[in-house]
């Protein structure tokens, strides 16, 4: 039942179908498969900071197989954020001028902390996430293709307590709506819910919107991963049918499934609107992906190219131009209430009790938090020089990765859909 037309868009399903499955999603899954893209730097150890929490799962599927160091390419490992030797070597120069130049001895140790902080808060004040500390002992190297995304068997009281804490504080919404299908919802069908929801402004109404597209993305890659079969020889993993229809069939979600399936499309518009908009931060010959094998890097800096310029050839853009367009004041107050909503969802992925899904969660959403920069930043990207640095606008590798990989997860539940349409219809 999911065809047609987006709300909030010129776009409809079929347009996205046809562009993702049969050009852009088998050139972006041969980019994840190489070395720049598969390491992903986590810390899985951080406390929760919204509640005490020890309800760690305890299901060996849970687990994440971190890398030993020697096994991360050097260029990864040298540079963790830097794109080429000369930037690396320029890097050192620079700290080295400062802490000789810069530092005055006469400051006091607090004060040197509190001009570090301050540097910092600079760095983050256009970001969307609240990052991991990469440089913290407890962050290490991840083979994101040696721990897919998959069915883990974490789910329950303590799963619904995330996804609650998501809606229910961090969407915008007030108390007293009650979101459908959720505990205690009166039996108005959602009707309430739907009604508020199109009484907000588009921004509130795309925030919700792209948490649902999360929410449902993650579920189809649970339902396509799902674990069939586990004997002492074999695991099998493969698509659950039943599980996918519990999750979006209409008539067993009173009608909420083809919705959720409509908000992962809608996050996809803004995921690919964001791609399109960064190829000059990209396409300047200084930057690299680098992991210090010099062909590889060029062959995949030539496919990412070429994958930015796919996004930005897509006919039915998403127009962001309609966000935070009214009255100055109210629109900078508003995009702030924005960035501190989505930081607060980056925060609580470090309550998921299972420790593959707090890694994909954390990557997802930092991912997310990336395009949402990027496109709240169009103006620094557009005077981004051709050559030297780029000072207005900057991107940690941490980003890059954690970008494309969530729109990989994306892509991939768009796939994922037409092969259980494909199902469905042959077991009709």
């Amino acid at each position: 039942q999911v065809t047609g037309y987006l709300d909030d868009c010129t776009c409809d399903v079929e347009t996205i179908d046809a562009f993702n499955n049969y050009k852009l999603f088998p050139r972006l899954n041969e980019l994840l498969e190489s070395d720049y893209f598969r390491y992903y730097k986590v810390n899985l150890q951080k406390p929760c900071p919204f509640w005490e929490d020890n309800s760690h799962c305890a299901m060996r599927d849970c687990a994440v197989q971190p890398c030993p160091s020697d096994e991360v390419p050097d260029g990864i490992r040298s540079g963790s954020y830097k794109y080429s030797e000369e930037a690396n070597n320029l890097a050192e120069e620079c700290e080295e001028a400062k802490r000789l130049g810069a530092v005055d001895d006469s400051l006091s140790k607090e004060t040197r902390q509190a001009v570090l902080q301050w540097a910092q808060h600079d760095d983050s004040s256009d970001s969307f996430c609240e990052a991991d500390d990469i440089h913290s002992p407890d962050a290490e190297y991840v083979d994101l293709l040696l721990n897919p995304e998959r069915y883990t068997g974490y789910k329950g009281p303590d799963a619904w307590k995330i996804w609650n804490s998501i809606y229910e504080e961090n969407c915008f919404k007030p108390q007293n709506v009650k979101r459908p299908l959720a505990a205690g919802r009166g039996d108005d069908g959602g009707d309430t819910f739907y009604k508020w929801l199109k009484g907000v402004c588009v921004e509130k109404r795309a925030f919700y919107r792209l948490i649902s597209g999360l929410h449902a993305s993650i579920n189809i890659h649970l339902s396509a991963r799902y674990l069939l079969q586990d004997t002492w020889s074999e695991k099998k993993w493969g698509p659950n049918i039943t599980e996918f229809q519990q999750r979006f069939d209409e008539v067993l979600t009173n009608g909420e499934g083809p919705r959720r399936l409509k908000n992962l499309y809608f996050l996809y518009l803004i995921e690919l609107r964001a791609l399109s908009k960064v190829l000059p931060f990209f396409e300047r010959p200084s930057f690299q992906l680098y992991t210090g094998n010099k062909s590889q890097d060029a062959a995949m800096k030539h496919l990412l190219l070429e994958i930015l310029h796919l996004a930005k050839s897509f006919p039915l853009h998403f127009d962001e131009n309609s966000f935070f367009a009214g009255n100055i004041k109210e629109a900078a107050k508003l995009k702030e209430e924005f960035r501190l909503h989505f930081k607060n969802i980056s925060k609580i992925m470090d309550c998921v009790g299972c420790f593959k899904c707090r890694l994909w969660g954390k990557l997802q959403t930092q991912g997310l938090g990336t395009a949402l920069k990027i496109l709240f930043s169009e103006n620094l990207i557009e005077k981004i020089p051709e050559s030297g640095p780029s000072y207005g606008f900057q991107l940690t590798r941490q980003e890059i990765v954690a970008l494309f990989n969530a729109f990989g997860r994306v892509s991939t539940s768009v796939k994922e859909l037409e092969n259980f349409r494909n199902i469905l219809q042959n077991m009709r």
